[in-house]
């Protein structure tokens, strides 16, 4: 056994999230600071978004044929030439609003197969150092919400002080730096090398790995409910993080230090909720918590934006939402680690992947146009309407019961669950901030 593959797969993802909190703050912020249109925001993180459903969709089966290290370094470094071009090209006078598109729309593309893979790679990583897959689940989370948090501080500082372009070149810098310690660290271990097929490798036999998948999501009816409500709020939360909250912090709050802060406190309060549950949550019924937690986090930070034109009842709010929202990846990566077998992580997980994110790019398109057509404020609130709605589904479907079964077998299973056993995929994470 050893420590140093999982230790390497948490820098790494908590490096490359760290970097991409410098661009959840830089791009929106670029792109009104050049364009002035909260409109042509919303198109910027429509590009970004609709690449990363086709991605997620067809990527499953490529990733266990590539293999899940290959497949995470690639991707970052990919995204680090993507990522880097934009502060470039816009240094030398030929940055095109179109090429920020396309660069963004490849960034997008490329990034959750890599995430994907670092995600299905978990379980076999936390054998391999000898700890449980759910202390192994809470940590990743942790970790993940504290790159998320100190990205965030240090992109509206960097902001203010030196410029978005500067923090799209940090970001840049951050993904080939996590390609760099996937390849040379997570080794010696089977599941990060390139799985064999005993079919050969055609367009048909791809469509029935990719179908597996499907059949996975389609028979449990837990994991429908999961992957619809994750679905709406991640879309309410891709308006929410690329279009809200930056036109409120440049029209209400003043800076995008403020951005910054606001995005800090939610992901400070997300790991300390995250490591509340690793230590105290399977304690407590997993329905009752994750139903809480959710409406926590979702609705409250959308109506006190809308209402506040100041920075502390809004940093209050955050804070308290960030909380919740620290306990739902926990939950959700448990479960689904317990119900999937391993052999069938990276289909299952790349199907609900795309399910998830399906509405995402709707998410800032809709909130761009809703604030160019009737104002910052009413964006807000009907956004807020919306994810409340959305997160009393645990509360009102039977379904959602199953999230208080545990199964008595092992994780990995050498056969596919029978139907009946309600399979489930490695979960889709909200992605609320």
């Amino acid at each position: 056994m050893s420590r140093r593959p999982l230790t390497a797969l948490l820098a790494a993802n908590t490096i490359s999230i760290a970097g991409s909190s410098l661009t959840l703050i830089g791009v929106p912020w670029f792109v009104l600071q050049t364009t002035g249109s909260a409109g042509r925001a919303g198109v910027v993180a429509f590009c970004a978004t609709l690449p990363v459903i086709v991605a997620a969709l067809v990527g499953g089966p490529l990733i266990d044929r590539i293999g899940r290290r290959r497949v995470s370094a690639a991707s970052d470094l990919i995204c680090a030439l993507a990522v880097g071009a934009i502060p470039l090209l816009h240094y030398a006078g030929l940055l095109e609003f179109w090429m920020l598109c396309a660069l963004m729309a490849v960034s997008g593309l490329v990034h959750t197969p890599g995430l994907t893979a670092r995600n299905v790679l978990l379980p076999a990583l936390a054998g391999h150092a000898g700890t449980t897959i759910g202390r192994a689940s809470s940590l990743y989370d942790a970790v993940s919400r504290g790159a998320r948090m100190l990205g965030a501080a240090t992109a509206g500082l960097l902001i203010t002080f030196v410029g978005a372009e500067t923090v799209l070149l940090l970001d840049a810098a951050s993904f080939a730096v996590s390609a760099l310690l996937m390849t040379a660290f997570v080794r010696g271990v089977a599941a990060a090398d390139p799985q064999p097929s005993p079919e050969k490798v055609t367009f048909g036999a791809y469509r029935a790995e990719m179908a597996e998948g499907w059949r996975f999501l389609t028979r449990s009816r837990l994991l429908m409910g999961v992957t619809l409500m994750v679905m709406m709020t991640n879309g309410l939360d891709q308006g929410w993080s690329s279009v809200l909250l930056p036109v409120h912090g440049r029209e209400d709050l003043g800076s995008a230090g403020a951005v910054g802060l606001m995005i800090s406190l939610f992901g400070g309060s997300a790991l300390l909720g995250a490591l509340l549950y690793g230590a105290w949550g399977e304690r407590f019924p997993r329905r009752a918590v994750f139903a809480v937690a959710f409406l926590l986090c979702g609705a409250p930070r959308y109506v006190t934006a809308a209402l506040t034109d100041t920075a502390p009842p809004l940093a209050v709010v955050m804070a308290l939402s960030g909380l919740g929202a620290g306990m739902l990846n926990p939950i959700l990566g448990t479960v689904m680690y317990e119900l999937v077998p391993e052999e069938l992580r990276s289909r299952v997980s790349g199907v609900t992947m795309a399910g998830c994110e399906l509405v995402m790019p709707l998410g800032g398109l809709t909130a761009g146009l809703l604030v160019d057509g009737f104002g910052i404020a009413h964006a807000l609130l009907a956004f807020g309407a919306a994810y409340f709605l959305t997160t009393l589904t645990p509360l009102l479907f039977p379904a959602w019961r199953g999230l208080d079964h545990t199964p008595s077998g092992p994780v990995s299973r050498p056969e596919p669950p029978r139907p009946a056993e309600a399979p489930a995929g490695s979960p889709p994470r909200p992605t609320a901030r």
